[in-house]
């Protein structure tokens, strides 16, 4: 649920939602906030607020104080933070630049360009490496939010569109899943870990696949006329829905939803038996459309489309859209580049356009006179991660416990 491409700080700021969609972090030049999103109607509650470094990166796990963060003056360096306390619990250097960081109550996940580190969230120790992974630019990776299904996802190739599903508990390969003809531009896990989405580059077919057995469960057509470049892919919290966000004004919402095809055939066959010719015409011509046209023609018509759409007031900016229940009320977030954040409102039941709520500036926020966590930090353990072997039981000794369960908020 977070911004891919690092260039995108220079320029803006970087925008995330936690695993279970109560909190926003916002990482500028200037630091970072975290947002509760108990309430979204009315003023956006501030949790917290650090400056001091120039952040490009912030992940906060679930409603815990534990945060991880990265600098763009340090970006090989990772910050293990305890917020609430405002102490630094410890810090890592790799051997390349962060492109990203993955959590929940399990593992801790960092991506470079071509490996992955998989961290005891616990102790922080590395329980495995994952290396000379193909070429990997964008950090492209989800790790699920269930700790039961603690399955990380990442490109199985860089020339197409296959998504490599890694157990990361067991720390061993579960499946290799060919999502795509071209490469991949988004991953996101459902909450449950048991479905995967993914979209491509080309951005015009978004597809659901069953992480068990790379079954595909359900394929959406985003769009016919233009390619587009895919910036955030997320399951609802309710796992009814899937949400999209391009370089482009819409953002596209799918219904998880199947019609039993026994179900549907039957109602159509009493249709055509009533005299309904058209549900006589619409069987026939999905019986005979693979026949008579070619696949590529066929899929466009069988494939599903939006069940909603929201219409952003600027295009060929990135955002990071996610949805949620909030105050018994089903809500589409988005989160963007250039510092806001826009609430709408989702008929649950007719779908359609989405009404704009209210839109935050979370800009507002970077001019507050503010205490930077280093003013009163302990002394954290630098650790170094090793290129070539994992490390030594030690590494762990120098690690502080943090405290991970969830706060009030």
């Amino acid at each position: 649920m977070s911004l891919l491409g690092r260039s995108d700080i220079d320029s803006g700021y970087f925008v995330n939602f936690n695993q279970d969609v109560t909190s926003l972090a916002v990482g500028s030049k200037n630091g970072y906030n975290l947002f509760s999103l108990n309430s979204v109607e009315s003023a956006l509650e501030e949790i917290y607020r650090s400056v001091g470094e120039d952040i490009c990166l912030v992940e906060r796990l679930f409603s815990s104080s534990l945060v991880a963060i990265v600098s763009i003056n340090a970006p090989r360096k990772l910050k293990v933070c305890h917020f609430k306390k405002g102490t630094e619990i410890c810090n890592y250097s790799y051997s390349n630049t962060i492109l990203a960081v993955k959590l929940n109550r399990a593992r801790l996940v960092v991506c470079l360009e071509e490996s992955l580190y998989i961290h005891n969230i616990r102790d922080m120790k590395v329980v495995h490496t994952i290396r000379d992974t193909p070429p990997n630019p964008n950090g492209l990776c989800a790790l699920a939010a269930d700790s039961d299904h603690c399955y990380l996802a990442y490109p199985g190739s860089a020339r197409i569109g296959e998504v490599q599903i890694f157990d990361a508990v067991n720390l061993h390969a579960k499946i290799m899943i060919p999502a795509h003809e071209s490469s991949l531009a988004a991953i996101a896990f459902s909450p449950s870990g048991t479905e995967v989405a993914t979209a491509s580059e080309k951005g015009t077919v978004i597809r659901v696949f069953s992480v068990q057995d790379g079954s595909k469960l359900f394929e959406f057509r985003r769009g016919v006329k233009r390619c587009v470049s895919i910036a955030s892919l997320s399951f609802s919290t309710c796992s009814k829905y899937l949400c999209c966000s391009s370089n482009t004004e819409t953002v596209h919402i799918f219904a998880l939803e199947k019609i039993a095809t026994e179900t549907r055939d039957n109602g159509q066959s009493q249709s055509a038996a009533s005299g309904d010719w058209m549900g006589y015409l619409s069987k026939t011509v999905s019986s005979y459309l693979p026949l008579a046209l070619p696949s590529q023609v066929a899929d466009v018509f069988t494939q599903g489309r939006a069940f909603a759409t929201a219409v952003l007031p600027i295009a060929g900016l990135r955002h990071a859209c996610v949805i949620a229940t909030i105050q018994k009320s089903l809500k589409l977030l988005v989160a963007s580049q250039d510092g806001y954040l826009y609430v709408y409102q989702i008929a649950a039941v007719e779908g359609g356009d989405c009404r704009l709520v209210i839109k935050h500036d979370l800009r507002n926020f970077d001019n507050k006179e503010l205490t930077t966590i280093a003013s009163h930090a302990q002394e954290s353990a630098p650790i170094i991660v090793p290129t070539n072997e994992v490390p030594s039981t030690t590494y762990a000794s120098a690690v502080k416990t943090a405290d991970f369960s969830d706060d009030d908020q």
